[in-house]
């Protein structure tokens, strides 16, 4: 049983399914590697910190749980700013939202490498975490604006995996400038760097060429009657929880493994930013490869978008669980590698269905209260918790109990998947059909 794709959809919706591109394939590529760019400058600026963990502990004498802080600052920043500045940018104009919030951050990120002491630092992330608030949701809407609704998935997960490709950067680049310079001229090169690629995007992406058929004047106009259709569905509450659940196991490696590596592998700073990095990568590759898994999956099943994120969340579960308790060694760093794979994987496809389950003409909305929900269950509390456990029970024993996370986002997934086909009907207004013939081309296959 699939979901007709052509029909007409309720206003505000394209097919989600849609292979039709909106305009310009080679244009909707630039604004894609454009925005990829300003999401790498996004993560680096942010995650550089974590590659210079050891040397402000030492500087400053400073707990776990304040390193920690500085780390989850960010985040909570992200999360509590995220929905009402993409609402602003849905009715002001997202490109030149995003402009000025990466030029913000990438000032804040000069600030911190100026910092004198803790709370001077602290300021400087929070200000960080303000700039960065609502570029993932904004700059996903702005992606997925230009794109087939058939690719939503794919760039999605492609998309949300540019953060961990810039957690690798940022800790590989940080510790190595960091090792080489000092901790402060890690910050300024992330700073410099971000300026540079705000530039060029006011420069090349115009608001006007995206988005040919966005919606009427009239339907921006009714926000405050789509607004309410963002928790309408049981399927895509599931989607946030679960997401952000399932992202606090993510965040929460992409903190501490610099430290851990440094800790339990006696690696100097620099090299344990790198080997960090590599597995920051494994993580963002996992992000690609779920998206790219939901899309080719659930072509003639919607809900087994649902069965993929089940699948990275268990999955995830097990090897975490299995690789910390194992020593330091060859083969806990290859079931950490694995563990790694999965433990973001549920971000395409999670990505997909809030596409597919609410309006378009509150597209960065949307995806604001997923970041919302990612930011405030997962990405925030990840490195700030992990920290408080390890100034109680050492670093191991708190990664330890990290990935027990996953069972909560497994129960919110399984629940989505339970009601997930009434409500794509309910809200969508399109009518279940039978499955295409074999004879029929592949790209009518419904995908929603």
């Amino acid at each position: 049983m699939g979901f007709l794709t052509t029909a007409e959809p309720t206003p505000g919706r394209t097919a989600s399914g849609s292979s039709e591109w909106p305009g310009s394939r080679r244009y909707a590529w630039v604004v894609f590697a454009l925005s990829f760019g300003l999401l790498l400058s996004d993560y680096m600026s942010r995650q550089v910190l974590n590659a210079v963990f050891p040397m402000l502990k030492a500087d400053w004498l400073l707990s776990d749980a304040r390193l920690g802080s500085l780390s989850g600052i960010v985040a909570l920043m992200v999360g509590l700013l995220t929905f009402p500045l993409s609402l602003l940018a849905d009715r002001w104009g997202r490109v030149r939202f995003l402009v000025i919030a990466a030029t913000m951050w990438s000032l804040a990120t000069l600030g911190c490498a100026v910092a004198a002491s803790y709370g001077q630092m602290f300021v400087g992330r929070l200000c960080v975490g303000v700039g960065e608030a609502a570029y993932g949701s904004v700059g996903i809407a702005v992606v997925l604006s230009v794109f087939p609704g058939a690719l939503r998935a794919t760039l999605s997960g492609a998309f949300i995996a540019g953060g961990a490709f810039g957690s690798v950067l940022g800790m590989s680049i940080g510790g190595a400038v960091a090792q080489a310079y000092g901790w402060r001229w890690a910050f300024g090169v992330m700073g410099v760097l971000g300026l540079v690629l705000a530039g060029v995007y006011a420069v090349v992406v115009r608001e006007k060429r995206l988005n040919p058929q966005k919606p009427a004047a009239e339907e921006r106009a009714a926000l405050r009657v789509l607004l309410p259709r963002l928790f309408s569905s049981v399927s895509v509450v599931s989607a946030y929880i679960g997401s952000g659940l399932q992202l606090f196991i993510a965040g929460a490696l992409i903190a501490w493994l610099p430290s851990y590596f440094n800790r339990y592998y006696d690696l100097p700073t620099a090299k344990a930013g790198a080997t960090a990095g590599l597995f920051a990568l494994v993580i963002g590759v996992g992000m690609i490869l779920g998206g790219i898994a939901s899309d080719r999956i659930s072509r003639r099943a919607p809900i087994h978008k649902w069965t993929v994120a089940i699948g990275c969340s268990v999955g995830s579960l097990v090897l975490l669980m299995t690789a910390f308790r194992l020593p330091a060694g060859q083969a806990q760093l290859l079931v950490l590698a694995l563990g790694a794979l999965l433990c973001a994987g549920t971000a395409g496809p999670g990505a997909a269905m809030v596409a597919n389950l609410t309006p378009a003409a509150i597209a960065a909305t949307a995806f604001a209260t997923l970041t919302l929900a990612q930011s405030l269950l997962g990405l925030a509390p990840g490195p700030a918790v992990t920290g408080a456990l390890a100034d109680r029970l050492g670093l191991l024993g708190a990664l330890q109990l990290v990935p027990l996370v996953a069972i909560a986002a497994t129960g919110c997934f399984l629940t989505g998947r339970h009601h997930y086909g009434r409500d794509l009907r309910r809200l969508t207004g399109l009518a279940p059909v039978a499955e295409p013939k074999e004879s029929e081309p592949e790209e009518s296959e419904p995908s929603a």
